[in-house]
């Protein structure tokens, strides 16, 4: 990603020439790491699966080793490497580096921050991932310049940031933002975190593999999506559900336009209560689907909402791809810092 000077967040400039941080995001099913220098630049990457359902000493594992690998890849040692940033899909205490909840991981009380200190003996900051793809975009992605936005970006879950008037809000007790989890359904299907009809469970694409799953094995209905997974109906990738559709199939346009009016009524909920000037939608399934999933989302949204309320309100696609949370991830460490 080539970024130029004049379009560097101000949080990365602060670094010297030979100085560096590396931003990580982590999700339910992988992990990518990156290099980041002080022209905005990613200098190195390293991806690799999460594996959720290990132990946590093993998740941290595998953390530290693409912290590593991306150092190594970039030709640096770790002491010209300033501070670490990772985002994690869950509710985060940043002041302390502990993961309260991340149902996605199974994680309760993980003190994340003082293991990796301990480990590389840099500083490490840690805040929830889809925070921090929020904050990418800002700083250089679709929601730059932009002092009031929301990001929802739709994964194995969903997750909600929200950046109001220039600055992440946390809520009371840092859980604000957590848009995934706003119920829509009261009976619907059981979410990750317990409750039911969550937007996480209506709409994410493990709620969209879910749908599909039933329609098949359960109402006898045709698909070719397992055909198009490898067989698989667990976990649906984004692209093989793009390519059903494209193709016709039915069963998977209808989840798909399922999960597309969930995340409408989200987007109006959003909008009628904190008023953004963007909500940045991310995420693999955006990707994957394209501009006609957004705008259908925008669409939904305007229905829905209080009149007027939709008024110069954008609804857009994340531009930064994967590295919307390594971006914002470095520049959460930067702005910890403390430099001058």
């Amino acid at each position: 990603m080539e970024i130029m000077d004049s379009e560097v967040n101000s949080a990365l400039k602060k670094l010297g020439e030979d100085d560096y941080v590396v931003g990580v995001d982590m999700g339910g099913t992988k992990i990518l790491a990156a290099v980041i220098g002080s022209n905005g630049q990613i200098i190195s990457r390293c991806k690799g699966m999460t594996r959720a359902e290990r132990s946590t000493d093993e998740v941290i594992d595998r953390i530290s080793h693409c912290i590593s690998e991306s150092i190594e890849r970039a030709n640096l040692h770790k002491t010209q490497i300033r501070g670490i940033g990772i985002g994690v899909p869950g509710v985060i205490d940043s002041e302390t580096g502990v993961i309260i909840f991340a149902p996605n991981l199974r994680w309760s009380n993980v003190a994340l921050k003082p293991v990796l200190e301990n480990q590389f003996k840099i500083p490490v900051f840690v805040e929830n991932d889809v925070n921090l793809g929020t904050l990418g975009e800002q700083a250089l992605g679709a929601g730059r310049g932009v002092d009031n936005l929301v990001g929802i970006f739709i994964g194995t879950g969903i997750g909600g940031g929200m950046i109001l008037n220039g600055k992440l809000f946390y809520g009371a007790n840092q859980t604000a933002g957590e848009i995934g989890h706003v119920i829509l359904k009261p009976d619907g299907p059981r979410c990750s975190c317990g409750n039911r009809g969550c937007l996480e469970a209506l709409a994410s694409r493990t709620a969209i593999s879910r749908y599909v799953r039933k329609a098949v094995t359960q109402q006898g209905k045709k698909s070719i999506l397992p055909e198009l997974n490898g067989g698989d109906l667990e976990l649906v990738r984004s692209r093989a559900l793009a390519k059903a559709v494209e193709r016709g199939d039915k069963v998977t346009a209808k989840a798909i336009a399922r999960a597309q009016y969930y995340l409408g009524v989200g987007v109006a909920t959003v909008v009628g209560i904190v008023n953004p000037q963007v909500v940045v939608l991310g995420g693999g399934l955006i990707e994957a689907m394209g501009e006609n999933l957004v705008s259908g989302v925008y669409d939904i949204a305007a229905d829905l909402a209080l009149p007027n309320a939709m008024n110069g309100v954008e609804v857009v696609s994340a531009k930064l791809g994967d590295d919307a949370g390594v971006v914002g991830a470095a520049v959460l460490a930067c702005d910890n810092l403390g430099f001058t």
